[in-house]
C-alpha cells in the first residue's frame, strides 16, 4: 500500500483493509480515500484475495469526511469528490466483484455509514453508533446512503436517519436491519475474518455470480430478476467447481474449489 492512512493484509484468501487514521476517527482525507480505492482494486484483481473484511482502527469505523481538512461541501475534495480516484470512479459505485463484509469498531458517521452501506454484510461492535449528520450542517448525504437505505430498511427507519440526522446505536442497527449481529468489540475483527474466511472456501465464480444478482435485483422486476437469475445459474453450473461440490459431497470429502 502506498498511503499508511488504510492498512491492508491478506491471510488464507481473505484481505483485511483497515482505514489508519485514529486520531481523526479515520475521517475521510485524500490519503484514505485513495488508499481505500487501492486496497480494493488490490481486492478485485488478485485471484488469489477471495473476500474482504473493511474495519477502521481505534474508537471508530469512519466519522465522515474530514471538514477539518478542507473536503466539505464545497471544497474541491467535497463530497461529490470523496471517493474519487484517478479512474473517476468511487466506493459509491465501484464493483470490487467479491463480497465485502464491514466490521463496525465503532463511530460510523456520514460518509463512514456510506461506506458500510455498500458493503454485502455488515456486523458491529456493541460500542457502534451510526448517523448521517449531513442534514444538520446545510447539506444531505451523498455517496448512495438516500438511495441504499431505502432499499436496504424500511422507508420509515432510513427517513429517521436521513431527515433527523440523530444517531442510533448498535442494538437499534440490528433491530432496524442495517447489520446481522452484535458482537463484544473484542469479538468483532476475527468473527468478521472467519465469515470471510468460509465465504472464500466456496466456489468464487458460484460467489461472485451471487453477489451480482444479489446486487442487480434491486434495479430490476421480479421476472427479469428470476431470468438473470436463472442465466447466471446455467453459467455458474457450467464450471469444474459446480461439477467438485456435488462430487465431493457423494465422496464424503471437503470439495477442492479452484475457480474454474
Amino acid at each position: 500500500m502506498t498511503s499508511s492512512a488504510v492498512l491492508f493484509d491478506v491471510h488464507e484468501r481473505v484481505a483485511t483493509i483497515t482505514l489508519n487514521r485514529p486520531d481523526a476517527l479515520n475521517a475521510i482525507n485524500a490519503d484514505l480515500s485513495a488508499g481505500l480505492m487501492e486496497a480494493l482494486r488490490r481486492v478485485r484483481n488478485d485471484d488469489g484475495i477471495r473476500a474482504a473484511v473493511l474495519t477502521g482502527s481505534g474508537r471508530a469505523f469512519c466519522a465522515g469526511a474530514d471538514l477539518r481538512a478542507g473536503s466539505g461541501p464545497g471544497a474541491s475534495s467535497g463530497p461529490a469528490q470523496l471517493f474519487a480516484t484517478d479512474e473517476r470512479e468511487g466506493f459509491a459505485t465501484f464493483d470490487v466483484k467479491k463480497p465485502v463484509i464491514a466490521a463496525v469498531n465503532g463511530y460510523c458517521l456520514g460518509g463512514g455509514f456510506e461506506i458500510a452501506l455498500a458493503c454485502d454484510l455488515r456486523i458491529a461492535a456493541t460500542e457502534a453508533r451510526f448517523a448521517l449528520p449531513e442534514i444538520t450542517l446545510g447539506f444531505f448525504p451523498l455517496a448512495g446512503a438516500p438511495m441504499r437505505l431505502p432499499r436496504a430498511i424500511p422507508q420509515a427507519f432510513a427517513n429517521e436517519l436521513l431527515f433527523l440526522g440523530e444517531r442510533i446505536d448498535a442494538e437499534t442497527a440490528l433491530r432496524w436491519g442495517i447489520v446481522s449481529r452484535v458482537l463484544p468489540a473484542d469479538e468483532l475483527l476475527s468473527t468478521a475474518q472467519a465469515m470471510a474466511a468460509k465465504i472464500a472456501g466456496y466456489a468464487p465464480i458460484a460467489v461472485r455470480g451471487l453477489k451480482e444478482i444479489a446486487t442487480a435485483q434491486a434495479d430490476l422486476t421480479m421476472p427479469q430478476a428470476m431470468r438473470l437469475g436463472a442465466a447466471l445459474r446455467w453459467v455458474v453450473g457450467q464450471t469444474a467447481d459446480a461439477k467438485e461440490g456435488p462430487r465431493a459431497f457423494a465422496e464424503k470429502r471437503a470439495p477442492q474449489f479452484r475457480g474454474e
